[in-house]
């Protein structure tokens, strides 16, 4: 493990939210295997997590989203998010949740996709196209297959964004989207224009916000302290009005809710 977590890109600038998160998490002290299924940890969270309400259409106009909900979506959406669930459903990896077994990367792609919804209830189809797939395959390109060193995971999370907009484009194009759409999707996939792009900011947030949710705890129970406040501080910064909001009305362990009033006392001064 380094002693130091990954936490900037390489140009030295901090990197989006999301990343903040997952650079902790998958430098942990925790072992990682990309086959077999995973023991289930009893989460230290709230036995009940309260879940902000879902907004109304045009409730978040500080994201930009048209006020309507899309009234119908083509057949085509609905094949690629069955070809997405598919994909993910070959994780050998496993996570216990309400009290049944998923694979990883299928649970995180509709978390991921409940949070976008919950965002941005308008979102367009490309962001719901992205929020699905945002991690399709992560299993085939684990981080041990890279050096335990800070050019090693600047280089697996490069080449990591790569491989999974390409594989959402494979399938985007076999269920017939054209390349405009498909070039859409990889953009938010590969975050090519955060914060800038409205559509890239809900993204961002919602990743954030399934880490508060559902990773938080255990990360924060094996990482030190220090690391977990700096990396909250960090995205916090970056993370629009609205999922601040939403954030804040989730509700957390003693331990975790500390971490978080130490790192927003921090970053409010």
């Amino acid at each position: 493990m380094n002693t130091e977590p990954e936490l900037r890109n390489g140009n030295g600038s901090a990197p989006a939210p999301g990343a903040v998160f997952r650079a902790l998490a998958e430098n942990s002290d925790a072992p990682k295997s990309s086959k077999g299924s995973q023991p289930a940890r009893p989460r230290k969270m709230l036995a009940a997590r309260a879940r902000p309400a879902t907004p109304e259409a045009g409730a978040l106009p500080s994201f930009g989203i048209r006020a309507e909900a899309p009234t119908s979506l083509p057949p085509r959406f609905e094949a690629a998010i069955r070809r997405f669930d598919e994909e993910n459903s070959r994780d050998p990896n496993s996570e216990l949740a309400d009290g049944v077994t998923h694979p990883c990367e299928l649970l995180y792609a509709r978390r991921l996709t409940d949070w976008v919804l919950k965002l941005a209830p308008a979102a367009s189809e490309p962001l719901r196209l992205a929020a699905r797939c945002q991690h399709l395959c992560r299993w085939q390109s684990p981080r041990a297959d890279y050096p335990m060193t800070r050019p090693g995971y600047l280089q697996w999370r490069a080449e990591l964004k790569k491989f999974h907009a390409q594989k959402a484009g494979e399938i985007l194009r076999e269920v017939g989207y054209p390349e405009e759409d498909i070039a859409r999707v990889q953009a938010l996939n590969l975050k090519k224009n955060f914060p800038t792009d409205p559509d890239s900011r809900v993204l961002e947030d919602a990743l954030c916000l399934v880490f508060l949710e559902f990773q938080f705890a255990d990360l924060a129970a094996k990482t030190e302290a220090d690391k977990v406040i700096n990396a909250l501080q960090k995205s916090w910064r970056k993370m629009s009005a609205a999922g601040q909001a939403a954030a804040l009305k989730l509700a957390y362990a003693p331990r975790e809710a500390e971490l978080l009033r130490q790192a927003l006392a921090t970053t409010a001064s």
